[in-house]
């Protein structure tokens, strides 16, 4: 007999491809991916900041495009490849975006650090020569309260310079993707 509420699915094993490898997890397909990357997979590079896919904080890549992690069921990845911050480079072999992020001090209290690189990370993977206005563009809708914005662009124009330097060093790939 129903009572009229919706009651959640219940949890049951899906399989991820996260960073380039092939996960499983058990999880309510209705499960935000957020939650599954930092609470199953311990990946706590994505932030829960709004839970409402507004802020930027918990954004990751899926398929290469910039996504919302807070807004996503986990079902919604099933045969996808998403990629976190983690995905991109370490703490001894930071990724070219991280990098740039890093030489130019773009963060302040680092919280929105996560959505800007991956949403810069995007962007580069699509268009690896953009204008000031494709940054802007791209990072409108990413918030940072600290008013670290211009070290921001500072960074994403140095990471377009970093990937094509490796372009140029690799016989024109990045191997960033």
């Amino acid at each position: 007999m129903s009572d009229g509420v919706h009651s959640p699915e219940p949890a049951q094993p899906l399989h991820l491809s996260v960073n380039g490898r092939e996960r499983e997890v058990r999880a309510a397909p209705d499960t935000p991916l957020l939650h599954v990357l930092r609470n199953d997979l311990e990946l706590n590079g994505p932030k829960y900041g709004c839970g409402l896919g507004e802020c930027g904080a918990c954004t990751v890549l899926v398929d290469g495009v910039a996504a919302r992690s807070c807004v996503i069921p986990v079902r919604g990845v099933v045969g996808r490849e998403v990629v976190t911050l983690e995905g991109l480079g370490g703490p001894d072999c930071p990724g070219p975006t991280q990098r740039a992020f890093i030489e130019c001090q773009a963060a302040q209290c680092g919280y929105c650090l996560n959505g800007m690189i991956m949403a810069v990370e995007a962007l580069l993977r699509r268009n690896p020569n953009p204008s000031e206005q494709d940054m802007r563009q791209e990072l409108r809708h990413n918030l940072c309260r600290c008013g670290t914005h211009v070290e921001i662009l500072q960074a994403a124009h140095r990471a377009a310079e970093l990937r094509a330097q490796a372009r140029a060093a690799h016989g024109g790939t990045d191997g960033a993707a």
